[in-house]
Order: C-alpha cells, then sequence, then structure tokens
C-alpha cells in the first residue's frame, strides 16, 4: 500500500531530544541555503488553495487499488502515490499529481520521475536521484508530528505517504477527499518501520513487482499510520472539510466508508 516512511522519523524515537533539536536546525539551515529550497517553496505556495471547494481522490497501492472502476476518475483530481506509474501499462488512467517521499522509493523510482511531466512532490533527499525541473516541487520533512494545513515550509510525513498526500489535498483546498486502494494491511509480517530485502514477488501492493526482486523497502507501522490518520481526520472535520475511505474492503476503519461513485456524484 503506502506506509513506507524516512529513515529520520525511524530514529527520533532514541535519539537524545537536545541532540535532535540541535541538528534539526542545522538541517533546517542547509536546506535553506540551496536555491531549490526557495524555488520549491513558492511552487508550493502557488498550489495554495488552488482547488477550493472541490473533491479528489488519493489512489493508495495495495492490491484492491486493482478493484476499483478508474473509468469514474475522468474529470475528478487526483494524487498517485509513490510508484503508481506501474499501473500505466495496464490503464489509460493518469493521476493530476503524484507524491513520494520514501527514498527508497524515490531512488528506485527515479527513471520515471526524471521523464514524467506530471507534477510531482517529493521529498527533498530525491535530489540524489531526480533532477530539479519546473513539475517538482520538494517537501522538507518535518520531525513534528502535526498535520501541516500549509506544505510549503514543512511536512510531516506520518509513517505513511497517504498522509502527505492528505496534507497536500488540505493545502489545495480539496473540500472532500477519497481514498482507494487502502488496504491497510501487509501480506508480510515484521518489526515496524524495518528495512528488508523484497522477495520474488510482492504481495502487499497492487503489482507484484511493486517491491521485488531483491530492492529494499521499510515494514509497515500501522499503529503510528493510524495515529497520523486520525490527525487528518480531526483537521479535516474541524475546518468543516471530510475524508471518506472509498477502499473496497480493507481493514482502515478511521474514515467514514463510502462508494467511489457516490462520492463522485453526490
Amino acid at each position: 500500500m503506502s506506509n513506507e516512511i524516512s529513515p529520520l522519523l525511524e530514529q527520533t524515537a532514541t535519539i537524545n531530544p537536545y541532540r535532535t533539536a540541535a541538528a534539526e536546525v542545522l538541517r533546517r539551515l542547509k536546506w535553506d541555503m540551496q536555491p531549490e529550497s526557495w524555488a520549491s517553496r513558492s511552487k508550493l505556495r502557488a498550489f495554495h488553495n488552488i482547488h477550493q471547494g472541490e473533491k479528489c481522490v488519493i489512489l493508495c497501492n495495495g492490491p484492491s487499488l486493482l478493484k476499483a472502476d478508474l473509468s469514474l476518475l475522468k474529470g475528478v483530481k487526483t494524487f498517485g502515490l509513490n510508484k503508481i506509474n506501474m499501473l500505466f501499462d495496464k490503464t489509460d488512467f493518469r493521476p493530476t499529481y503524484i507524491a513520494s517521499v520514501n527514498p527508497f522509493v524515490n531512488e528506485q523510482n527515479a527513471p520515471f520521475f526524471n521523464e514524467t511531466d506530471i507534477p510531482l512532490f517529493l521529498q527533498n533527499g530525491a535530489m540524489a536521484h531526480v533532477r530539479p525541473r519546473k513539475n517538482i516541487s520538494f517537501l522538507y520533512p518535518a520531525m513534528q508530528q502535526k498535520f501541516a494545513r500549509d506544505v510549503s515550509m514543512s511536512i510531516f510525513e506520518g509513517f505513511t505517504v497517504t498522509y502527505v498526500a492528505l496534507q497536500l489535498a488540505y493545502h489545495m483546498g480539496f473540500k472532500e477527499v477519497a481514498l482507494i486502494g487502502c488496504d491497510h494491511n501487509f501480506a508480510q509480517a515484521g518489526p515496524a518501520n524495518k528495512t528488508v530485502v523484497s522477495g520474488d514477488k510482492d504481495a502487499s501492493h497492487f503489482d507484484p513487482n511493486y517491491f521485488a526482486g531483491g530492492v529494499k523497502w521499510q515494514l509497515p507501522d500501522l499503529l503510528q499510520s493510524e495515529v497520523s490518520y486520525t490527525m487528518a481526520r480531526e483537521v479535516f472535520e474541524g475546518s468543516g472539510r471530510k475524508i471518506y475511505n472509498c477502499t473496497e474492503g480493507g481493514k482502515l476503519e478511521i474514515f467514514e466508508r463510502k462508494e467511489l461513485q457516490q462520492h463522485i456524484n453526490s
């Protein structure tokens, strides 16, 4: 699905808080001194409330995504996540935007990110593999666990890229957001956030080759993901907005369930 996180967050529970604060200040200054920091901040500000009052759909990467009727999404603003491009040979659907923050994903998917014209929102560490272009906005990953109503300065990754997309959707002004393919359930068990090496096939995502063939990925942190989802729900509802779970099946019950067609047509 989409619960891969940055190793930055994996470290927060074990580092001395004073050292953490000092390191965060230095990391922030280092980013702010780069020209791309200011360029991305300007681009992100231009997205603020650009879709005020509209609806959108976030496509997560669980196996259930293949059950969704993507033909319903024509004319609908959408966010694809991580390696959503692995769906492109199965459908003519293309997302409006793509978000990806996990370093392993950004490295593995760099060939696509370097050639697509789709607007991308990538963690700033992706610059090691993805060259800056007009359609790319780099996000600064903050360690403070909160929901960013304005993502132009920083964004908390929340242990799942879905949470990042929800913050982007809020920043852009969307009033109603639907999730599809958010199964919140993984075939491979193990310690949360542990980096592992993939096997021959991937049963946790919509494509068996999503994480396969010996590439690195991180096991999900479903509990912390639920904490993040709860924060997102509270911020949306506190602002008179709504997040719906339009996934077919799955185990995520934080958000109200709704049929995808009903979300689009209501």
